[in-house]
């Protein structure tokens, strides 16, 4: 008789952002230098990832630095001429 492993109902990758820190709807709104309430209406509009313990919300660190990369922008850098006087 041979023994399976158990798979998780969850993604890999939910699985490994789990595994990280759990930050709190106000440790993730100072980190993002808001106010509470954007957090928790990225969390109501499911734009960000985040885990369910009980009651509590808690969204990974993982997901939190992904979701800032995510709009992450470079600069644009162009060279500028100068005009002949």
């Amino acid at each position: 008789m041979t023994r399976t492993e158990p798979t998780s109902p969850l993604p890999e990758l939910a699985v490994d952002m789990a595994r990280g820190r759990l930050l709190t709807v106000e440790e993730a709104a100072e980190r993002l230098n808001t106010t509470v309430r954007f957090p928790r209406r990225l969390i109501e509009e499911r734009r960000i990832a985040f885990v369910h313990i009980g009651r509590n919300v808690r969204i990974p660190e993982a997901a939190l630095e992904a979701f800032v990369a995510a709009g992450f922008v470079e600069p644009i850098t162009t060279t500028r001429r100068r005009r002949a006087a």
